[in-house]
């Protein structure tokens, strides 16, 4: 079984840059082969504004892990760099979002996919429409071109670096 899996990593505190590079190491760790990456966005707060700004990314890859696998997997990655629980939306030492689990649908107590607020957050959607723009949304049944295009957030999404994150 190998299934093609979207990420999104986020990071505003502390060494930003570092913490998404950790992670992507951590990731292949686990055996989670990453086919592309997006260049690294500095973005503005969602849902709680009065923080740090982010710096995100999307990956694609493929895995082995069944969709609760990964997630167990990325919340001991997470613990590991530091992460510590905060208010929803707050600051964070590194974040990571399942987008998409290949085409799938689930929805269990820990785990919705594909990622319920993807759609509204352009900090998701320009990297993602960056690596893979033709992408369809199986529930929204829109690419992710589309869905940027109607989507309606006003935050700031600006190029940070091209290059800083390499993929091997």
């Amino acid at each position: 079984m190998i299934e093609f899996v979207y990420l999104s990593l986020g990071s505003n505190i502390g060494n930003r840059l570092k913490n998404i590079q950790t992670a992507i190491k951590l990731l292949k760790e686990i055996g989670f082969d990453i086919i592309k990456i997006s260049s690294i966005y500095e973005t503005s707060p969602w849902g709680i504004t009065e923080q740090l700004s982010f710096l995100n990314l999307v990956i694609k890859g493929k895995t082995n892990l069944f969709p609760e696998e990964l997630l167990k997997e990325i919340k001991r990655i997470e613990k590991e760099i530091g992460r510590k629980p905060t208010q929803k939306w707050g600051s964070r030492t590194i974040d990571i979002d399942i987008l998409f689990y290949d085409k799938k649908v689930l929805k269990s107590k820990t785990l919705v996919v594909p990622h319920p607020q993807l759609h509204k957050r352009k900090f998701i959607l320009i990297p993602l429409k960056e690596i893979s723009p033709r992408l369809s949304h199986p529930l929204i049944k829109k690419t992710v071109s589309q869905m940027l295009k109607d989507s309606s957030d006003n935050g700031s999404v600006v190029l940070y670096n091209k290059t800083l994150v390499k993929k091997k």
